[in-house]
């Protein structure tokens, strides 16, 4: 359990670094690992990085339109689309 605290403290620091160097708020780092579980379990496993960077270029993009919850409702939409039921 050790490990997984250290690796949880070394992500949480990360996040703390890598979005004060690029100027974005940090992210919710477990929606975001979360999300890239469904798209490694549901999709294929290299979909995993690639979704979580179109949900948050997505993201960013509306949060520029005055849309607060832009990170969550793409988190959704991603997740909809990744489910099983989706027809994909």
């Amino acid at each position: 359990m050790a490990d997984d605290d250290s690796a949880a403290e070394l992500v949480a620091d990360w996040n703390d670094r890598l979005s004060a160097a690029l100027g974005v708020p940090a992210a919710d780092v477990d929606a975001i690992l979360a999300l890239a579980g469904v798209a490694a379990h549901t999709v294929v496993r290299a979909a995993a990085p690639l979704t979580t960077f179109l949900v948050g270029y997505a993201a960013g993009m509306n949060a520029h339109d005055g849309r607060p919850d832009a990170v969550s409702e793409a988190i959704a939409v991603a997740r909809a689309l990744a489910s099983p039921d989706s027809g994909s």
